[in-house]
């Protein structure tokens, strides 16, 4: 019977091949849904792990998350100074590290932040070393430029017509190891660097310096160029990370709480009058809630192509099943039983459906890493494409829904008597 139907295959290859490449497509189709989507949910969270808690200015908790965490860019409003030099001296804070953004370098956002983030961002440095001046930088894993190369900083992006800081060019000084997250595409420069470029002198009061930085993002992003609120910066002034409450406004701070508790209480504290407190988690659950919303239509929309390429193969069968009517008869009038028809009839199909099943598999698995790679590419953040348990249940519905479409043209086949076949 296997020499038979592989013989019938073989010569009816084109049909043959039509089937498994329909039942491949609509397969795939589903598979990336599902590989993409749970590779973006595992990436993001990744990321998110990083920061344990992100505290900003009242507004958006999402775009502080998308800002800080992702590096997204977007207009953040600026807290009090002083916020930061109460994180300083909290017992319960291991390290606070401020972060401002704004300018960037060839398409690598520019983040400003301190000596501590840098060191505990990777887990250390691939080559060089942190920065220890003003006119010092250290790059992430994926930015191809070169230890000891130069960084004009821009302020917003070349596409926006950004232009470039003449106030001070930074030398970078060391690589971090890669973190599979967005700050992998980031220039980590100090943050008295940023503000010093910017005209925020830390003798400023906070409120000042967080006027200064939002009049200057504004004014530098309007038609009217260069009369934004530039200031002096010395490449080779040390670093001082002492935070009092004198320091400028600031979008956002990545607080490293000493447990878990603590983490706690500190969200609680700075949820309170201008300031809002976040663990990036629970923001990525929020945003995960409108991707499954998203993942379900997608997934109709897959499962609508699968019932079509369904009802296509019925139609095909069904065709086939007439057209074969002179050969099931000559096998009846041969002696072949009832049953052995069934079964090679059913064998046939279910044995091309399987193939197209297992190759969209393969085909959906290709899709999602190509799309992976392409968002990883642009964003940073690292997206593992993989199988899980509950794929190979999707596995064994799509069997199961084999076992019984091969039957249809089976029964077909079985019900045909052999005088009738013989007549067509």
């Amino acid at each position: 019977m296997i020499r038979f139907i592989l013989s019938d295959l073989r010569r009816l290859w084109a049909g043959s091949l039509v089937v498994v490449l329909l039942v491949a497509l609509a397969t795939a189709l589903g598979v990336s849904v599902v590989l993409q989507e749970r590779a973006l949910r595992l990436g993001s969270a990744r990321a998110a792990d990083k920061f344990d808690l992100v505290i900003g200015a009242g507004g958006s908790e999402t775009q502080l998350v998308l800002s800080s965490v992702f590096l997204q860019p977007s207009p953040l409003p600026l807290m009090p100074g002083e916020v930061l030099g109460k994180l300083a001296a909290d017992p319960r804070v291991d390290w606070a590290a401020p972060i401002g953004f704004g300018d960037s370098f060839s398409g690598y956002p520019i983040v400003g932040t301190t000596t501590m983030l840098a060191q505990n961002l990777s887990g250390g440095l691939a080559e060089g070393k942190i920065f220890a001046r003003e006119g010092e930088a250290v790059i992430g894993s994926a930015v191809k430029l070169p230890l000891g190369g130069e960084i004009k900083p821009m302020h917003g992006s070349l596409e926006e017509g950004g232009e470039t800081h003449t106030e001070l060019v930074y030398h970078i000084a060391g690589r971090l190891r890669p973190t599979g997250t967005t700050w992998d595409r980031a220039i980590l420069v100090p943050i008295q660097a940023v503000w010093h470029i910017h005209g925020m002198e830390a003798e400023e009061h906070a409120e000042n310096g967080a006027e200064a930085l939002h009049d200057h993002e504004h004014e530098e992003a309007s038609a009217d160029h260069g009369h934004g609120h530039h200031g002096k910066a010395d490449p080779d002034a040390a670093l001082d990370e002492s935070w009092t409450a004198e320091a400028p406004g600031l979008p956002a701070i990545l607080v490293k709480p000493k447990t878990i508790a603590d983490a706690y209480k500190l969200r609680q504290d700075y949820r309170s009058g201008n300031t809002v407190a976040v663990f990036p988690g629970e923001v990525l659950t929020n945003l995960y809630a409108t991707l499954g919303d998203a993942k379900q239509i997608l997934v109709a929309v897959a499962s609508g192509a699968q019932a079509l390429v369904a009802a296509s193969l019925v139609l095909v069968t069904v065709i086939h099943i007439g057209q074969r009517r002179r050969q099931i008869g000559a096998l009846r009038a041969f002696g072949a039983p009832r049953g052995a028809i069934f079964g090679i009839v059913w064998l046939e199909f279910f044995f091309l459906v399987a193939i197209g099943i297992a190759l969209g598999f393969a085909l959906g698995y290709a899709a999602a890493l190509i799309l992976s790679g392409m968002l990883s590419q642009t964003s940073g953040v690292a997206m593992p494409v993989g199988f899980a348990r509950e794929d190979a249940g999707l596995a064994a519905v799509l069997l199961a829904f084999a076992t019984i479409l091969a039957a249809l043209p089976a029964v077909l086949a079985y019900r045909q008597s052999p005088a009738q076949a013989l007549r067509a």
